[in-house]
Order: structure tokens, then sequence, then C-alpha cells
């Protein structure tokens, strides 16, 4: 089966069908070279995709990725940028493999496609022109042939005719044979052209045109294979990847199966967990006896008027919500005695004693509004500014455990680093010291004595993070005490970020109150009311007196300086957040961490300055 034999008669036909399977090449490689294009656009589009949903360093964000669900879709993230990864691959290896390589061999096949049908054209002119030569040389013999008989036919009329000379039947003669003569030259110049052309069609027909023909049958067989062997590599280029997208799926697969439930669940506790013990029973009060200051143990007899006001109890409603404030209260700093009970958050003392919710109801109906809140707006708005403080004690007890252990850990990792620097630099001045051709050994003494410093003040530091975490280590309620009712301030403080009602000023993102919430409802004061107030405020009344039983210095703003056995007057309990403020002249007041004082309320005690009497130990 040869195209030069079967298809002898059918160059045009040819050279269509060659110039149409080159379009269809070219057609494939624009079909490649979109596909790569789709690739790199789908890679581009997940690697977007996956970096949109990537944590952002530094943020909030990336501190939720420690739990396992947020771990697997991390890792389904990384591991969806490798499928990306794949899919460049993809498009890189079918632009290499098949559409560079396909692109230059069409213009190769190109130029021999224009080669064949060029000698294939050569041929068939050459034929052409041997065929006009055969018919020049035919018509030559023709046109002689007439002419001899003509000559012959008048030779024998001038013959015959007895009129004419014998010159003129002569020379008639004479033309007959020139005639005659020049029709056998034609004649066999003709023969001869004809056998010429006779082997020129042979050869034609024959050789050059089956030999033509085939070698553009060979090329157009290879162009066929080669497109074929294209779409082969374009299969085996995405089956290549398969391997490994399979791995990247396998391991989306594992991190999927990482995830657990109860470790997250843990987690959360460790999280949010305060350390604080569940509030206890609330007391029975009797209001059958006479309005008077009883105990009671629940945390309602411990913030001024807890309950819904009605509008009647105060003239403008501005006014109505003043009695709801607490005042700002910092941060204790650690005792200066190891005594069990001078834990801020800890358990109060037993002689200390709670007021009930009569009393605080029936003194705000019956007294006039008071403001506590401008010293600690300031102080809220000054600390919010500035950072925390140094012991965490802003916190609850579990939280501040956790923050004074990572910082102990923080502070040893330096430590170690350098420590690996100076063992460094010693290695170097004893190498110096053995060769001194390569330095001078004093001259890392400097270096030296500085990473040393360095070293003891990380050292000091650590001695000091591991008093407080100590401190909190020890003095955690234990789950088998008898709770007591806490204040539903560090409820407030877990769910927002905040400890208490003067801690939430402090680190409110935007600086506003967050005032106690009571079991009834949460009052908030707006601050356009501070400035119409403040001039009203008066002394709080003395509900009781205190013994100083160790010596704090109050340092930050709404504290007060108190010495080891002063007496002084109280004149708000422990709101269940440590803190108890005292009074010690009309100008002098403050808060100081409540595991400090020993409390003596008095139940009758109306007004400010009664005198304080010697209470002995």
């Amino acid at each position: 089966m040869s195209w030069g034999t079967e298809l002898w008669d059918q160059f045009d036909n040819l050279e269509k069908h060659t110039q149409w399977g080159i379009d269809v090449l070219e057609k494939y490689i624009k079909f490649v070279k979109e596909r790569t294009e789709i690739e790199l656009s789908y890679a581009k589009q997940l690697r977007n995709l996956s970096k949109k949903y990537q944590p952002k360093k530094n943020s909030k964000e990336e501190e939720e990725y420690r739990y396992t669900s947020t771990r697997a879709f991390l890792a389904t993230l990384n591991e969806m940028n490798d499928y990306a990864g794949q899919h460049e691959v993809i498009s890189e290896n079918m632009t290499s493999l098949i559409t560079a390589e396909l692109t230059r061999y069409v213009q190769e096949l190109k130029q021999e496609r224009k080669s064949h049908f060029h000698d294939g054209r050569k041929a068939q002119q050459h034929i052409e022109t041997c065929w006009k030569q055969l018919e020049a040389s035919k018509r030559r013999f023709e046109r002689d042939c007439k002419e001899a008989d003509r000559a012959q036919q008048y030779f024998e009329k001038m013959d015959a005719d007895i009129n004419v000379t014998k010159a003129d039947v002569e020379k008639a003669r004479q033309q007959a044979q020139l005639r005659h003569q020049m029709a056998e030259d034609s004649k066999a110049e003709y023969s001869s052209t004809l056998q010429k052309f006779n082997s020129e069609q042979h050869e034609h027909y024959y050789t050059h045109i089956p030999n033509i023909f085939q070698k553009i049958q060979e090329m157009e067989e290879r162009r066929i294979v080669r497109i074929g062997e294209s779409m082969k590599t374009f299969a085996e280029v995405d089956r290549q990847v398969i391997p490994i997208i399979g791995k990247c799926l396998d391991e989306i697969t594992k991190a999927a199966e990482s995830v657990d439930h109860k470790n997250d669940s843990q987690m959360v506790i460790e999280a949010f967990k305060s350390g604080f013990e569940p509030p206890g029973d609330v007391d029975f009060e009797d209001f059958t006896q006479p309005m008077k200051r009883t105990v009671s143990e629940s945390s309602l007899s411990n913030s001024r008027g807890d309950g819904k006001s009605e509008p009647k109890f105060g003239s403008k409603s501005k006014g109505k919500l003043w009695p709801f404030i607490k005042k700002n209260k910092p941060p204790p700093p650690p005792p200066a005695s190891a005594s069990p009970s001078a834990v801020p958050n800890g358990p109060q003392s037993p002689k200390q004693q709670k007021e009930p919710l009569s009393h605080r109801f029936n003194e705000f109906m019956t007294s006039k509004p008071k403001i506590h809140c401008f010293r600690s707006l300031k102080r809220g708005l000054s600390l919010k500014l500035g950072a925390g403080p140094e012991d965490f004690s802003n916190l609850p007890p579990e939280q501040r455990r956790k923050k004074l252990q990572q910082k102990v850990d923080e502070l040893n990792r330096d430590i170690q680093k350098e420590m690996d620097s100076r063992d460094a630099l010693t290695k170097m001045k004893d190498v110096y010291i053995k060769n001194p051709q390569m330095g001078d050994a004093a001259s890392v003494d400097h270096r030296l004595a500085e990473l040393g410093q360095n070293i003891e003040k990380l050292r000091l530091e650590v001695q000091k993070f591991e008093g407080w975490l100590a401190e909190v280590e020890g003095r955690l309620p234990a789950r088998g005490e008898q709770p007591r009712r806490q204040s539903g301030v560090y409820e407030a403080q877990n769910a927002s970020g905040v400890n208490s009602c003067a801690q939430d000023r402090e680190s409110s993102p935007d600086g506003s109150y967050t005032e106690e919430q009571s079991q009834e409802t949460e009052m908030k004061v707006p601050a356009t009311d501070f400035d119409d107030e403040f001039d009203d405020e008066e002394p709080l009344p003395t509900i009781g007196t205190c013994k100083a039983l160790y010596t704090f210095e109050g340092q930050n703003e709404g504290t007060i300086s108190v010495a080891e056995g002063e007496m002084l007057y109280v004149i708000e309990e422990d709101k269940g957040d440590g803190w108890t403020r005292i009074r010690r002249n009309e100008d002098e007041e403050g808060y100081v961490p409540t595991s400090y004082v020993e409390v003596y309320l008095d139940k009758n005690a109306k007004d400010v300055h009664k005198p304080l009497q010697k209470i002995s130990e």
C-alpha cells in the first residue's frame, strides 16, 4: 500500500490532506497550551485560598490553632498548598514535553512538506515540458509532410503541362525533393522525441512520483505517530502526580482522623478555668425581724443596691445608676510573709461578716446616691494605655498560674541561649589562648562579662516569677473546701477577658465601664452622667474596723499603704475579688488586700467618725 502507486494522480488532494494534518497538530498544541493555563490558574487559586485561611502571625487567630480540629484544618490548608504545587508540575511538564516539542516538530514538518511538494511540482513541470516538445515535433512533422505532398503535386502538374518549359519542371522537381527530405527529417525528429517522452513519462509515473509520494506518506505517518505519543504523554503527566496527590489526600484524611473532641474539651478547660469554686448556698434572711444589719454569706449582700431600682427611689435617672458602680481595685502584690490567708483571691477570713441585701436596699432608699468611680475611671483609662501587672495578678488564679509558668519557661529558654553563647565564647577564648595567632583572648572577656550579667539578671527574674508561681500553686483552693459565694464579676471576666469590675474598666477594649452583675440585672453607667454627679460625692459610712496583719505598700492608684498592727475603718467589704476598702481619716482611703487585714464588722455602725478602740489580739 503506497501512495506513489495508488494515488499517482492525486497530487493536489495529497497537498490539501497534509496541510489539514498540520492544522490538526497545531490545534492539539493549542488545546494543551490552554490546559496548562487552566492548571496554572487552578494552582494559583488553590494557593490563594490556602493563604487566605492561614492564621495570621502574632494574632489571636493563631492561638486558636492549638485545638486538634483547627490543627487538622491547618494541615488541610498546607496539603492543599502541596496539592496546588502538583498542578503546577502538570502545567510545567505539559509545556516542556508536549507544547514545546510539538511546536518545534510542526516547524520541521512544514519545511519537509514544502520540500517534498516542491520536488513533485518540479517533476510535473519536467514531464509537461517533454510533452510540449513532443507536440511541437509532431506538428512540425505534420506540416512538413503536407508541404511535401503539395510540392509533389505541383511537380506532377508542371510535368504534365506541355506548355511549361523544361527549366520550370526541373525546378518543381527539385522543390518536391527538398520538401520530401524535410518531411523525412521531421519524421525522424518526431520519432526520437516520442521515444524520449515515453521514457521520461515512464520514469515520472513509476519512479519520481512514487518516491516523492512515498516520502510524503512517511511524513504524514510520522505526524500521526507523534500526535499519538503526545496524547499518551498527556495522560502520563497526569498519572505521574497521582501518587503525590494521593499522599496529600491521605495526609488530609490522617489530619481529620487526629481530631480529638475530648482533648479539645480539656484544652477549653485549661484555657478558661479560673480556679475559683462555685458559689455556695444563699442563706435564708428572716424579714420578720426589724430591718437591721445581719450576717449573710451570700454574694447578694456584697454589693450596695444590687437589686433593680424603681423610678420612685431617685429623683433623676442619672443618679440611679451610681450606687451600683464598683470602684476600680488594683491587683494586690504578693504578701510580705508566707501566710496561707494572704492570697488576694483566696478564701475570706472567717471573722469577716457579710451584710444582707435588706440592709443595702434600706440604705439605698434612705441615702443620697454616691459616686465612687471618678478615680476608677481615670485609673482605668491610664492603665488601658499601658501593660498589665508584671505578676499577672489581674487574672484569675488558674490563668495567672498558666501565664507565670509560660513566663518561667520563656526565661529558662533565654538563660539556656545565653549559657550556650557563653560556652561558645569560652571555647573560642581557649582556642585563642592556645593559638594566639588566631586572635586575642582578651577581646572576648567583655562579652563574657556581659553574658554573665545577663544570665544573673535572668536568674533573678526566674526566681521572682517562680516565687509568684509557688504562691499561686500553693494557695489555689482545693476541691474539698467549703465553697463560698463568689461575685459574678469573675464569670463576666472569663467571658470577656477581664477579671473584675475595676479590672474590666482597665482592660476593656473601648475603655467603658462594666458594672457588677447581680442575679437580677446588669446595669451600666453612661459616661455622660459622670460630670453631672461627681460634685455630689459623699464619704461612705463606716461598717466596721480592721487591723493590719502585714505591712502593705499601696503603689497603685486606688490603694492605700498600711503598717502592721495599724487600726483603720472599714467602709466597703470584700466583694469576692480579694480587696477591702478602708479609711484612715477623712482624706485618706483606699483598697488593701483582704488577706492583709483582720476585719471586725460593727452591725450598729452608722457614722464615719467613731473613735477606734484597741482590740487585743
